[in-house]
């Protein structure tokens, strides 16, 4: 990636991180929702591509992670979110558990559209795609990174993002009372969450037991983020849009 687009992408993140912060820890309170959820996913996948990007030969993925950022980001303008705590943006404990919680479900949304990408490759390469030999789908393939190297980057993202939301699933079960304010609750949102990360670590320790690789990891990675993103996205949108209740 040259030194132009790297600097114009890192400004994207400043001005998205900027109005991000803004909406959610206004002077009212901390104001949340599925939409700014969305936002801070793209804007950390957006982050963590600009990083990795300086090591791997992975400008091809740019577009893709772009235009979800951009998506994303449009959401709280339509959906403003709602007042979740008007004492929580003091709190270093909520303050922590909600940094880490996002870090680690950004990583795991970028985990979950790079393994999208690496089936719609390996589905290319064994000829199972119908692709126009000169097109520009054709093309824009072939320029990823070989199937191994998207594989490592595959991993890399699960073992990080794993790791931050372990901390994340067992901070709030254990200090759910400093937290949130009030004790442990098993919603669908908390046995959401616990079902994506027993798969997520069966996944990860399948890997590393019988190297599980191929198609089998990538219909498990993205079977294990379903189940996240309806612990962390999808109880937010039924309660606001379907609901519409805060």
């Amino acid at each position: 990636m040259t030194g132009l687009i790297r600097a114009a992408i890192f400004l994207i993140l400043v001005i998205h991180g900027l109005q991000l912060h803004n909406s959610v820890f206004t002077p009212q309170g901390f104001v949340f929702g599925f939409a700014q959820n969305l936002s801070l996913i793209a804007w950390v996948g957006l982050a963590f591509y600009w990083f990795q990007s300086g090591f791997l030969p992975i400008a091809s993925l740019r577009w893709l992670v772009l235009v979800f950022a951009f998506v994303c980001s449009i959401f709280p303008a339509v959906f403003s979110g709602t007042l979740i705590s008007p004492i929580a943006v003091s709190d270093p404990w909520f303050k922590g558990h909600f940094i880490v919680a996002t870090i680690s479900v950004g990583l795991l949304s970028l985990a979950a559209m790079h393994a999208i990408l690496m089936s719609v490759q390996d589905r290319a390469l064994h000829r199972q795609l119908e692709i126009a030999p000169n097109g520009r789908l054709a093309h824009w393939l072939e320029d990823l990174p070989p199937l191994l190297t998207m594989e490592s980057l595959l991993f890399n993202l699960l073992y990080v993002g794993f790791a931050l939301l372990s901390l994340t699933v067992f901070s709030g079960l254990l200090f759910s009372q400093a937290l949130f304010g009030r004790p442990l609750v098993f919603d669908h949102k908390t046995i959401f969450a616990l079902i994506s990360w027993f798969l997520f670590a069966g996944l990860l320790i399948a890997r590393w037991r019988v190297g599980l690789r191929g198609r089998v990891a990538l219909r498990w990675v993205l079977s294990a983020y379903i189940a996240l993103l309806l612990a962390y996205v999808g109880s937010r949108f039924v309660l606001e849009v379907i609901l519409q209740r805060a």
